[in-house]
């Protein structure tokens, strides 16, 4: 019999280089190749093709895929029927949801999307900006754009644009302004309804997906090793956070301790200066690759 293996399909595009990070870090190698959009991985039970953000979702609701990646937004502009295995919150620059906002030039009148009466809206989520402005007894005519939709709000004809932002950097860049947000958009880990009543395929895709929950929560954590006069014990471990409890050990030079414990990378910086104050030594950072919880 042949071995089983599960079809997974990964972003091409802006996520790709946060999800093969994001592979990697939970234990699977997924190979470069510029030319294939079919790529070999460090398990041999895992294939993986790549598909555009905006279709794979498609693809795992035919069955043409397993299980994949892809964003909150596509599946409900593809309207596929899909089971969601686990949410993912990380993009290709922050570990944050992304925001389909309403945005228009500056210098345009409309203050709110009831302005927008009649008018042209321009945008790749049309299904989803569609049924935004049914629902709130808006008529509009939503317009498909594909690629650079932000230069669009200044189009003759064109009243307001529907895009995506993280930071709002290009929106600004681009002298427009939010007026709404549609939608807020996440990675979703989603698995064909099919391939999930299989036994294997349901292990499989589970596995995964703990490993990959492990390596997202470990992105904005840091370890932290270093010895400890016992007498400040207490000390040290009121300077820590209070949700982290160190694991202490006696080391064999009598009156010294060894002290380890998991915390934000943003609390590290202001931390380790403190620690160092306070009488601790030989301070080990080190990055981590999961946290399983």
């Amino acid at each position: 019999m042949a071995q089983p293996v599960l079809k997974l399909g990964l972003p091409k595009g802006s996520l790709e280089a946060a999800t093969f990070d994001l592979m990697a870090r939970a234990g699977f190698e997924v190979e470069e190749a510029a030319r294939s959009d079919v790529r070999l991985t460090s398990d041999p039970d895992l294939a993986v093709l790549m598909f555009r953000a905006q279709e794979l979702s498609r693809y795992v609701d035919d069955g043409v895929l397993d299980a994949g990646l892809t964003g909150k937004d596509w599946i409900a502009e593809n309207r596929s029927r899909v089971h969601l295995v686990r949410d993912f919150i990380y993009s290709k620059a922050r570990m944050v949801p992304v925001r389909w906002v309403l945005a228009v030039a500056d210098e345009s009148p409309v203050a709110a999307p009831e302005d927008l009466e009649g008018g042209l809206v321009a945008t790749e989520l049309v299904h989803v900006t569609t049924a935004y402005f049914r629902k709130r007894g808006i008529a509009v005519k939503v317009e498909s754009s594909w690629g650079s939709t932000e230069i669009k709000a200044r189009f003759p004809g064109v009243d307001a644009i529907v895009d995506v932002t993280e930071t709002g950097s290009t929106l600004r860049a681009n002298r427009l302004r939010e007026v709404a947000t549609i939608m807020e958009s996440n990675t979703q880990f989603i698995a064909n309804r099919a391939a999930w009543q299989d036994e294997w395929k349901r292990e499989k895709i589970e596995n995964l997906a703990l490993l990959l929950q492990g390596a997202i929560d470990a992105k904005e954590m840091v370890g932290l090793k270093m010895n400890v006069p016992a007498d400040l014990e207490d000390a040290i471990k009121a300077m820590l956070p209070a949700e982290r409890s160190p694991t202490v050990n006696r080391l064999a030079e009598p009156g010294w301790l060894a002290f380890e414990v998991i915390v934000p990378t943003s609390e590290e910086r202001a931390l380790v200066p403190r620690l160092k104050k306070a009488g601790a030594t030989g301070i080990i950072v080190y990055p981590l690759a999961k946290i399983i919880h």
